[in-house]
């Protein structure tokens, strides 16, 4: 399977993000509604056979079921089905890092992290359980943690489809699951329940609070037999400041026997409840699971000083790439362009950037145009936040070779304002306004009146948002002459003009 793959005549495959027993995971794009996704791919030698129809049946089956299931904490299902002996499962693209990653990036993981991680997913297994499903496969990787500290679960129900033979390990020692976070009973061969999914919990949580599973080895069938037999080091012995609260749940969790387990998620909830923190300013880093509980319902975190993560570039750049490579991204970025799909292009140009800026130099003229293009793609595609240090970055360069008169590097800064209006920065917006009014007033002297009056329209606009409305009004009334006296009263620009200043006649009167 290769970047570029069409699946379904709609998803087009972009870059590999995950990789295991039962498939891989791509970024794709939706062509159709030009969006990012997430597909899954389930291994041909895993559905091929004489079973294979009946496990694509059951698969879309338990998708279906699956994505009836209402809960912000599970990921959402697009769509779902087989091509050739391939099952595939189109899901939302989640904005974050999963479990693992999060855990290898904040050592030691702090025990409230944990405690906040764990009562969001008991939130998630209580809907899910309530169907009834069992996830059978809960683990870190199976775990993200979006930008605003919420938990979304993946691949719900999957394990259950691909488990049609319960005693594989015997016949195989290739269980279905992961043997690390696999319960006795699942690993037997056993009955599952919600009990199953609870024991994955507080392996997913001992591994939080110590760094690693209570139970390693070599070989699958030697970490299964660990499972059954040994028990658990208790965590308050690798990090004493673990609440001893926290370590009794993890270890009734870990109970060999799940008449031993806590009952339910909602019981385990409870005994988490006691121990999230009390509502209170988060730190501002993003990813932080406590914020849901610090401010419940809150806006995702301030993204003026969260700066958007980058998307994986769609070919993985290799550093001795071939000149040819940029060129044939650029092509393909005009293609997609043309079909409207501005997404994807966007994320094909953030990708050949640094290539092309390591083959032909950070300040060459293909560098240049290619940022150019970035900048306009993501100003069309309405992502602002990231055009604006672009669009800043071109308008720098170009003043530094041309002057700070220079139209071109005027025009950038020009869009730049228009970024920090969108943004909701009417103060910054209007300030850059005001600084390059006096460059395109000269313009219009010279014959081009269309962007200072876009540029007065603006100041306008932004000093009613700013609440000086004796000064938009003032703004607004010269406006309005200059645009009828060059462009005519008929122009839309005066009855525009005319019509705010008619209401705020009304507000000021």
């Amino acid at each position: 399977m290769t970047a570029g793959r069409v699946v379904a005549g709609r998803y087009e495959l972009s870059t590999l993000i995950g990789q295991g027993g039962m498939g891989q995971v791509w970024t794709a794009y939706d062509k159709r509604l030009d969006r990012r996704v997430a597909v899954k791919l389930l291994r041909p030698d895993k559905v091929a056979g004489q079973e294979a129809d009946e496990l694509r049946r059951r698969f879309v089956r338990e998708c279906r079921v699956t994505a009836q299931v209402d809960h912000p904490g599970l990921v959402t299902v697009h769509d779902a089905g087989s091509e050739g002996e391939e099952l595939f499962l189109v899901m939302q693209y989640i904005d974050g890092a999963d479990l693992g990653d999060h855990l290898a990036e904040h050592d030691p993981y702090p025990w409230q992290w944990t405690v906040a991680v764990a009562a969001q997913l008991c939130a998630v297994l209580s809907a899910v359980h309530a169907v009834p499903i069992v996830h059978r496969d809960l683990k870190p990787r199976n775990v993200m943690v979006k930008q605003d500290g919420t938990i979304t679960v993946l691949d719900l129900g999957v394990a259950s489809v691909m488990d049609s033979d319960t005693t594989r390990l015997t016949h195989t020692g290739s269980p279905i699951g992961s043997p690390a976070y696999m319960a006795p009973e699942q690993a037997m061969g056993g009955a599952v329940g919600p009990y199953t999914d609870l024991y994955a919990l507080g392996v997913l949580m001992h591994e939080l609070l110590s760094g690693d599973v209570p139970f390693a080895g070599s070989t699958a069938l030697g970490v299964l037999h660990r499972h059954l037999y040994e028990p658990p080091v208790p965590v308050r012995r690798l990090r004493p400041e673990v609440p001893e609260a926290l370590e009794s749940l993890v270890l009734r969790l870990l109970s060999k026997d799940p008449q031993h387990r806590p009952a339910s998620a909602q019981e385990v909830y409870e005994h988490l409840a006691l121990l999230l923190p009390s509502r209170g300013t988060p730190t501002g880093s993003p990813l932080d699971p406590t914020r849901p509980f610090l401010r419940p319902h809150a806006p995702w975190p301030d993204r003026a000083r969260t700066p958007a993560p980058q998307p994986a570039p769609a070919t993985p750049p290799a550093p001795a790439a071939e000149k040819a490579d940029v060129a044939v991204a650029v092509d393909e970025v005009k293609r997609l362009l043309g079909e409207g799909r501005i997404t994807q292009a966007v994320d094909i140009l953030g990708g050949i950037l640094p290539v092309a800026a390591e083959q032909h130099g950070e300040h060459s003229p293909v560098v240049r145009t290619l940022r150019k293009q970035y900048a306009a793609t993501l100003l069309d595609d309405g992502q602002y936040r990231r055009a604006l240090p672009e669009l800043r970055r071109l308008a720098e360069e170009r003043a530094a070779e041309a002057g700070q008169a220079d139209p071109q590097s005027l025009r950038y800064r020009y869009e730049a304002a228009q970024c920090l209006e969108q943004l909701g920065e009417p103060a910054a917006a209007l300030a850059e306004y005001r600084s390059l009014l006096a460059y395109f007033e000269n313009q219009y002297v010279s014959g081009d009146p269309q962007l200072a009056h876009d540029v007065r329209r603006r100041i306008g606009h932004l000093l009613l948002a700013l609440g000086d409305r004796a000064a938009a009004h003032s703004t607004l009334m010269r406006l309005l002459h200059d645009v009828e006296r060059v462009q005519g009263p008929a122009h839309p620009m005066a009855a525009e003009v005319r019509r705010t200043l008619q209401w705020l006649g009304q507000v000021r009167g």
